[in-house]
């Protein structure tokens, strides 16, 4: 039989196990609470850059799952419907536009890089051997639309109405000189365009998807001080959540910001500097 001291201490020591356990099956608990978002990213370089940022969140205690989309308009309609938490492929006008035009609910939590938009084509090599009547092809979502004609103005090459907006579209066209044929697609097909047209307006991800040479642009915007710096957005209410704070985080590190300089040379830049 046991003594009473030994009953005791056989009695401490299993209080003290059954502590140590409680205490393990905490931490395991917490470790399984790891938190985890949605974010909606396009094909091509930015879902590359976004792998990084998920990598680094990850370190955060952050579980970032990627949801590929390859159409412009989706991410935010899935970002609307709750399928997603955030996304990252847009800029401000973009965003303002479809606010504007579907009543989307939206707040912007930080800016991730910038890819400026130029005209790029197989047919020609500087912009002085674009002939009249050449076809333009141009995105035909307003933001982007608006972007390449604004180039096209820069350029003298077209001239808008005296009352036309920032993201002019085609009707806003008062002189067309040259009698170009502006041809509207979607901004993910205007490089599978090229043998078709003159030359089109493409977006940089697109020019690097389709391996097209940067340094062949005709036309492009500024680099630096770009209005169009693409951004992290949610849903208005959820931009003061703790996961969305480590999410910027995550998109603005040095990680992110290397396998910029690395893999895209300064085709894409960081936009939060």
């Amino acid at each position: 039989m046991f003594s009473a001291l030994s009953r005791r201490a056989i009695l401490a020591g299993s209080v003290a196990f059954a502590l140590c356990s409680f205490t393990a099956l905490q931490v395991k608990a917490a470790d399984s609470q790891e938190k985890t978002i949605k974010v909606g990213v396009v094909s091509g370089p930015e879902e590359d850059l976004a792998v990084v940022a998920k990598n680094v969140a990850k370190t955060k205690g952050l579980n970032v799952q990627l949801v590929n989309f390859d159409d412009y308009n989706l991410p935010n309609e899935a970002l609307v419907g709750k399928d997603i938490e955030a996304n990252a492929f847009q800029h401000i006008p973009f965003m303002d536009a479809q606010v504007k035009a579907r009543g989307y609910k939206l707040a912007v939590i930080g800016k991730t890089w910038v890819e400026p938009l130029g005209f790029y084509s197989h047919k020609i090599k500087t912009i002085k051997d674009l002939a009249d009547g050449a076809k333009i092809g141009i995105p035909n979502d307003p933001s982007n639309q608006g972007r390449a004609l604004n180039l096209l103005v820069k350029q003298g090459l077209i001239k808008l109405n005296k009352d036309a907006p920032a993201l002019p579209s085609l009707g806003d066209i008062a002189e067309n000189p040259h009698h170009y044929n502006f041809v509207e697609l979607d901004a993910a097909q205007l490089a599978r365009s090229l043998d078709d047209v003159d030359m089109a307006a493409i977006n940089t991800n697109y020019v690097i998807s389709a391996k097209i040479d940067p340094k062949s642009v005709l036309l492009q915007e500024d680099r630096l001080h770009n209005p169009y710096a693409n951004i992290l957005v949610v849903r208005k209410g959820d931009e003061n959540k703790p996961e969305m704070k480590e999410l910027v985080e995550s998109f603005q590190s040095d990680a992110v910001k290397k396998a910029m300089e690395d893999k895209y040379h300064g085709a894409i830049l960081p936009a939060w500097q």
